[in-house]
C-alpha cells in the first residue's frame, strides 16, 4: 500500500481551482491508500497574514476537506504546526539543500521578481525546505500537487539521494503525481493559475 500526503495552504478562501485540483480527488486515494491530508499553516506564515484571518481559513479547510468527502477513520487529517517534528526535521534538512539550489526554484524566482526581494522573508526562500520535511517526515510515496510544486519535489528527491547517501537508506523516495485539472487559470488572467490571493480571477467555493 502506497502512502500519499498532500494540504493545501489557508491563506486565503478555496477557490474552484483548489477543489478540482485537489479537494475532489483527496477522497480517491483514502480508500486504497495510506493517507495523510494536512493543513499547510506554516507554509502559510511565508508571507503576511492576519492570526484571526488564518484560524478561520484553517477551520474551513478542516470542513471543506470533511466535506468533500475525506474520513478521518480511513485519513490522518491533521494541522501541520501540530506536529512539532515537521519543524524538527526542517531544521536537520536545511543542512542538505543548497542556497543555489533554492534561489533557482521557479516560484521564489516569480515572487523575488514581483516584489522587493530584499523584503521577502527566509521562510519563502526555504518554502522547499519545510516541503521536504512535510513529505519525508511520514515518508510518503505519491505527492499529489500542482504543475507549479514539481520543482519543489524534484528537489526532495534530490536531497533523498544526498542524504542517503551520506548516512545510508533512510529517507524514502517520493513521486509526484499531477491530475488533470490541477492547473486552473485564472478568469482574469488566463496566462496564470487562478490563486485565492486574486479576487477578480477566482471563483471561491464560498460563493
Amino acid at each position: 500500500m502506497d502512502r500519499v500526503l498532500s494540504g493545501i495552504k489557508p491563506t486565503g478562501q478555496l477557490t474552484l481551482g483548489n477543489y478540482i485540483g485537489a479537494l475532489r480527488r483527496f477522497p480517491q486515494y483514502q480508500d486504497e491508500n495510506d493517507t495523510f491530508i494536512f493543513i499547510a499553516d506554516l507554509h502559510a506564515l511565508t508571507l503576511p497574514i492576519e492570526p484571526a484571518m488564518l484560524r478561520d481559513n484553517i477551520r474551513d479547510i478542516a470542513a471543506f476537506y470533511l466535506a468533500s468527502g475525506l474520513d478521518s477513520q480511513k485519513a490522518t487529517i491533521f494541522v501541520q504546526s501540530q506536529v512539532a517534528a515537521h519543524a524538527e526535521l526542517n531544521a536537520i534538512l536545511q543542512n542538505f539543500i543548497y542556497m543555489g539550489e533554492l534561489s533557482r526554484m521557479t516560484q521564489y524566482k516569480e515572487k523575488a521578481a514581483a516584489n522587493n526581494e530584499s523584503a521577502l522573508g527566509l521562510g519563502l526562500f526555504a518554502y522547499p525546505v519545510l516541503m521536504a520535511a512535510d513529505i519525508l517526515l511520514y515518508n510518503a510515496d505519491i505527492v499529489p500537487v500542482g504543475d507549479d510544486q514539481i520543482q519543489h519535489v524534484e528537489l526532495t528527491r534530490d536531497l533523498v539521494k544526498r542524504f542517503n547517501n551520506r548516512y545510508g537508506n533512510i529517507l524514502g523516495m517520493p513521486e509526484a503525481k499531477v491530475s488533470v485539472g490541477a492547473r486552473i487559470m485564472s478568469l482574469s488572467d488566463p496566462l496564470k493559475k487562478m490563486s485565492k490571493s486574486d479576487p477578480k480571477g477566482d471563483i471561491y467555493l464560498k460563493d
